[in-house]
């Protein structure tokens, strides 16, 4: 009896689970299991390539390292500009795929393509558009500043300052040389560094003198420099005016604003040599007086008779006595002869553009005009490419450039 009861209970309990049962179950396994007839079938995920997968660099094939190892650093000749030229890395993959068989290293040439690569140095010179005197060398560690101190500010125009600058090394301040035309990276720690011209002339020996306006984080730190700061200095950088090619022939001199500096070094030098010259004339301009730097110059030059000294500004401006034009208007006033003479204009860009014109309207070949081009470099040295116009980079072969040299590169002006 007990045997049975038991066993209806059994029943009883199957059927009442059956009953709590969706009886919709197996239908809507039926229809999961089924495709959807609208839907179309998802894409399979494209395979990434095992030679394209990225891996970690403690893994790196062996392919890599013998590539790097085929091509070491290239480094050109001295006055050329030091090119680091590598293989491209071979394809890395992960370390448990077998890494694929590496191709032939490209060449070094190759690769060179991505960087600039200088011409070859003609005859009597390296790396040099023209044969010049040897440069003098930069004092000491051309890498590394040379400590400095300001001996003296003076406030030129409202955004122009010059800084007088004494090395603290004596030794090194006497033996100190430059030539016109040749600049210095002034450092102020902290804040970075920049590139002006020396514009005191060679044969000042108590101070270093640079110019400058205020354009930037760096020429506003320098302009808060008061006599007694450090500073650093990297110099002398770059070539200079060929002034030893111009012995017997006229110089015609025209600046522009804060153009005045790099003119003033080269200007007072053939003053200082003036038998070795012909006729040297000056012509200087700004926006108005208050924008004429060397205000406290400019009376002496007018009254010297070894100088032919012409001032003008852009616009009419009360109590001014001398010419008002921009400055290629009264250029072409002046019309100075080209023949047997060399025009050395500096200022800024657009001022040197039109006056370049001015100068071919008068008919002055374009070896005979000479520019300069120092606010295009950057580290001085022929390091960092910055200063780079087409093949050549105006730290190793300028800053200062001929009109026909020039026009021989992408154009800058």
């Amino acid at each position: 009896m007990a045997t049975k009861k038991t066993s209806g209970k059994a029943k009883t309990a199957s059927k009442t689970a059956a009953k709590a049962a969706p009886k919709t179950a197996p239908k809507e396994a039926a229809k999961a299991a089924a495709p959807k007839k609208d839907a179309p079938p998802k894409p399979r995920p494209a395979e990434v390539p095992a030679s394209a997968r990225p891996v970690s660099p403690a893994v790196r094939p062996e392919a890599d390292l013998v590539a790097h190892e085929e091509h070491p650093p290239v480094v050109r000749e001295e006055g050329e500009l030091a090119v680091k030229e590598s293989a491209v890395p071979a394809v890395e993959t992960p370390a448990e795929v077998p890494a694929p068989e590496a191709a032939p290293a490209p060449k070094a040439e190759s690769k060179a393509k991505t960087a600039p690569k200088a011409p070859a140095a003609p005859a009597g010179g390296k790396g040099m558009l023209r044969e010049i005197s040897p440069r003098p060398k930069p004092q000491g560690n051309p890498y590394k500043p040379m400590p400095a101190t300001v001996a003296e500010v003076i406030q030129e125009t409202g955004n122009i300052k010059t800084l007088r600058v004494v090395l603290d090394d004596p030794e090194a301040m006497e033996s100190f040389t430059h030539e016109p035309g040749q600049v210095g990276q002034l450092s102020v720690f902290g804040a970075g560094e920049s590139t002006f011209v020396i514009n005191s002339p060679p044969s000042r020996k108590d101070y270093l003198q640079f110019s400058v306006m205020q354009a930037g984080e760096v020429t506003a730190a320098i302009h808060r420099l008061s006599p007694g700061d450090k500073v650093g200095m990297r110099a002398p950088l770059g070539n200079f005016f060929p002034y030893n090619d111009w012995r017997g022939k006229d110089i015609f001199f025209v600046g522009g604003g804060i153009g005045m500096a790099p003119i003033r070094t080269i200007m007072l030098h053939l003053l200082e040599h003036k038998a070795d010259y012909g006729k040297i004339s000056l012509l200087y301009g700004a926006r108005s007086p208050r924008d004429m730097a060397f205000s406290y110059e400019l009376e002496d030059w007018l009254r010297r008779p070894d100088l032919d000294c012409t001032l003008c500004i852009d616009a009419p401006f009360e109590g001014w006595e001398h010419k008002v034009g921009l400055i290629p208007n009264v250029l072409l006033e002046l019309n100075p002869d080209p023949a047997n003479c060399v025009a050395v204009l500096c200022g800024p860009p657009i001022m040197i553009k039109f006056t370049v014109q001015a100068l071919q309207k008068l008919n002055f070949a374009p070896e005979n005009i000479v520019t300069t081009l120092e606010k295009r470099m950057k580290c001085g040295i022929g390091i960092c490419g910055r200063c780079n116009i087409g093949g050549r980079y105006v730290c190793v072969d300028g800053p200062v450039f001929t009109w026909k040299e020039l026009q021989e590169l992408p154009p800058e002006l």
